[in-house]
């Protein structure tokens, strides 16, 4: 007897069946690579809380008190942002902050310096600033900021840090990889890490994979999956301090703006539904510049741009650990970091950090060596430009072999 042909529906159906369960296959495996990256961030979490219980007592000797903060900082007046002052003063109070450099874009209408947030509110010091665009290529962060800023965008970066240095400012170059006249210039420092530029290195599919899978348990976390040393800016800043040789103070920008995200708002603006990738609270967390006060002086407008004009200060991804404590100075004298010291005064550096590192000592831009602990001692080999970069070698990837901090040289003459 002969059989029946099977159905035509039935073997369609099959093919469906066949093809759901393939596509559920790839869907599956295409997963693998972000679980597994959910589960470095749950490892480094862990990692981080055990790291903070072998926290070094701040040394007593220190001259010097640790101010933190960020600079580099955007409101709803420069036109990128719809971040708010309230925003930025809760993100401030929430990461204990002792200051917040504003760096408004300007506004051909009004003045955005002076409109911005200025003085010390809840026991944070704001100063006021702007970020111009130059005639020569340039972007610049001037600390204070300038009524006449709108104009700048006309003008030569020679001209505009000439006007800030005249008038008792401070002039940072922005994006020095991108920037194009800076070098030759005698602006005051360089922003070696911009968060906003690592950021933009991020792969979209990955981050929306990576948000599903980790932004509920490791929103703060998420940083460390593309967050990289700033080779270039570190061999730009390098070589102009050493070719020749010139002070020019490191500093990071966080340059916050809170505007990267998703959301549903209703007429008046209030957020119904949504996602803040870059909440001015997280921002601040990632990176921050710590400044070194004397003690017994007021942390002050004055105080503190002596301080960076002295370049007493310095880098740390405090995402990773609060570096507050760290020094970098010269055994049995007042120099530290910024400074500059005789080669016949046999100099003998030391650095401490509050938590076990490796501690590299970088000498021109090249590796000078390296120490393990949380002290290690240095003896320069001739003049140069000597600097410090400590590394959490305990912690896992994604954040192994990443810095933790850096610091601002010691000029040997």
């Amino acid at each position: 007897m002969l059989l029946a042909n099977p159905s035509p529906r039935i073997g369609r159906a099959g093919m469906r069946r066949k093809l759901l369960f393939a596509i559920l296959f790839i869907v599956i495996i295409s997963q693998v690579p972000f679980a597994y990256r959910w589960y470095r961030l749950h490892r480094l979490r862990t990692a981080i809380q055990q790291l903070a219980t072998q926290r070094a007592p701040a040394a007593a000797e220190t001259q010097y008190l640790d101010s933190r903060g960020v600079i580099h900082v955007h409101s709803f007046l420069g036109g990128h942002s719809t971040g708010t002052f309230a925003e930025i003063l809760d993100a401030a109070k929430a990461n204990q902050l002792n200051f917040v450099i504003m760096t408004e874009h300007p506004q051909a209408s009004f003045d955005t310096s002076a409109m911005t947030l200025n003085g010390v509110h809840d026991r944070i010091l704001f100063v006021n600033g702007n970020e111009v665009a130059t005639a020569s290529g340039d972007r610049l962060l001037l600390i204070p900021g300038s009524a006449n800023a709108a104009t700048f965008s006309r003008r030569s970066t020679e001209e505009i840090v000439a006007e800030q240095k005249s008038s008792g400012g401070l002039s940072f170059v922005a994006y020095p990889s991108e920037s194009q006249h800076w070098q030759a210039t005698p602006a005051d420092g360089v922003e070696v890490y911009n968060l906003f530029t690592n950021a933009r290195q991020i792969n979209s599919i990955v981050m929306f994979f990576d948000g599903l899978w980790s932004y509920r348990s490791y929103a703060d976390l998420m940083f460390a999956n593309f967050f990289a040393r700033p080779e270039q800016n570190l061999r730009l800043w390098d070589n102009a301090t050493t070719n020749p040789e010139r002070k020019l103070v490191a500093i990071a920008g966080n340059d916050a703006h809170a505007n990267v995200g998703v959301s549903l708002n209703d007429a008046s603006g209030k957020q119904l539904i949504g996602i803040k990738l870059d909440p001015y609270e997280r921002s601040f967390r990632v990176v921050r510049t710590h400044v070194l006060i004397p003690k017994g002086s007021e942390l002050n407008r004055e105080s503190l741009l002596q301080a960076f004009s002295q370049g007493h200060c310095y880098v740390s991804y405090d995402i990773f650990a609060d570096a507050t404590g760290f020094d970098f100075s010269v055994r049995n004298s007042d120099v530290i970091m910024g400074d500059e010291i005789a080669l016949d005064h046999q100099p003998e550096f030391v650095v401490n950090t509050p938590l076990p590192a490796r501690i590299v000592i970088i000498k021109n831009g090249n590796f000078f060596g390296q120490q393990q602990g949380t002290t290690a001692q240095f003896t320069p080999d001739g003049a140069g430009t000597y600097r410090a970069e400590a590394y959490l070698d305990t912690l896992p990837a994604p954040a192994k072999g990443q810095p933790w901090i850096i610091s601002n040289p010691i000029y040997v003459k």
